[in-house]
């Protein structure tokens, strides 16, 4: 059972309620360049991040925000929902820069950063205002890398144990939730995050906040921050975000990957894509099964057509059908009959007859060098 959370509206998105989970992405770009990124924004969306987060940090990134907007507009993404990531000055650039906080669709803030002793209050009072005066919704991001010291000071004194930095987290994030409904900021306009680079400690963070929360719960965006790179960001963030979002925690989510030899930045939202797809939450695209292959199959034969068949589905807007490849006849015709179009070889014989289903039954054979361009056209055909 999914979380019953509000519905925040940011643009033209909806976060939170019975909502599908929103997929969200950052550029990487200096803000202050608004070509480039607006142009990285644009990559982002059409690869399918429905909120797309901009640092700033500067008063040259802020300055640039409405260029940025304008680009966005120019090109036809005017439902293209721009969220501006703030930290330190956060206040002072919005107050300075009216055109920047007009602008931007959401704000977010972390409340570990946003001032010291008792300035802290007061820059985050001062930026909540300014969310109020221009009707935009805020996201409350707390991050044990960048935690309330006083607030965990204050906790070490007073019951120490393990869990004291997990614990400082959540309740610096709640306090400020609460703190800026006090101020007048809709329960509706905010969505909270706690985020941790250990995928434990992220799992614990998220129930110890719902625990907290009780009966009014906040939109929540998941996230392990710092995940890393490559292959161990992708599972490392995959496991997390798996096991909360199947316990029903989580209304938006971003996959924080480090970008290695010059890898694209949408490969994040990528990760985020098949992750929602795995756990049946959402569908994008076809989903291909494939048996990974064994000293009873045709290695040669059966990769090449996986590997056409992936380059064909990623190129080509299908609807989300389950496609089953399957490499010789244990597993075969059983899957076969799972999916919506399926072949499965018969071994390792290299000129065998391949079998085609659609729907569950069998459909006809193939057989000679064209079984993967035949096999294509089937798909074409009946989806």
């Amino acid at each position: 059972m999914r979380l019953k959370t509000p519905i925040v509206k940011i643009r033209g998105i909806k976060v939170g309620g019975k909502n599908p989970i929103v997929i969200q992405s950052m550029t990487n770009t200096d803000t202050a360049d608004a070509e480039r990124t607006a142009k990285q924004c644009i990559e982002l969306y059409e690869a399918g991040s429905e909120l797309v987060r901009i640092t700033v940090d500067s008063e040259d990134s802020a300055a640039a925000v409405k260029e940025i907007r304008r680009i966005l507009d120019s090109k036809g993404y005017k439902d293209l929902p721009l969220i501006g990531d703030f930290h330190f000055i956060g206040h002072e650039l919005l107050a300075k820069y009216t055109e920047c906080a007009r602008t931007l669709d959401k704000y977010r803030i972390n409340p570990g950063n946003v001032g010291f002793g008792k300035s802290r209050d007061k820059n985050f009072e001062e930026f909540i205002k300014l969310a109020i005066k221009y009707d935009k919704p805020v996201r409350i991001g707390g991050n044990w890398g960048s935690l309330d010291q006083e607030l965990l000071t204050k906790l070490m004194d007073k019951s120490p144990d393990e869990d004291i930095q997990i614990k400082t987290l959540v309740k610096s994030t709640l306090d400020s939730a609460k703190l800026a409904e006090k101020l007048g900021l809709k329960h509706d306009k905010i969505i909270l995050s706690v985020k941790v680079s250990d995928v434990q400690e992220l799992i614990k963070a998220h129930e110890l906040l719902v625990k907290k929360m009780g009966k009014k719960p906040y939109a929540l965006h998941l996230g392990l921050t710092e995940a890393g790179s490559g292959l161990q960001g992708v599972v490392s963030s995959s496991a997390a975000l798996a096991i909360l979002l199947q316990k029903g925690i989580g209304d938006t989510i971003r996959i924080s990957l480090t970008p290695q030899n010059d890898e694209p930045r949408i490969r994040e939202v990528q990760a985020c894509k098949h992750l929602l797809q795995s756990l049946d939450l959402r569908r994008f695209q076809p989903k291909i099964v494939s048996c990974p292959g064994c000293g009873r199959t045709n290695n040669i034969l059966f990769q090449k057509i996986v590997k056409e068949v992936n380059r064909y589905v990623d190129k080509n807007n299908l609807e989300p059908i389950n496609i089953a490849i399957m490499g010789c006849i244990v597993n075969g015709p059983g899957e076969s009959r799972h999916a919506d179009i399926a072949l499965h070889l018969p071994g390792k014989k290299e000129a065998g007859i391949v079998s085609v289903y659609v729907k569950g039954k069998f459909y006809k054979t193939l057989q000679g060098e064209s079984i993967t361009k035949e096999f294509i056209q089937i798909i074409e055909e009946k989806f």
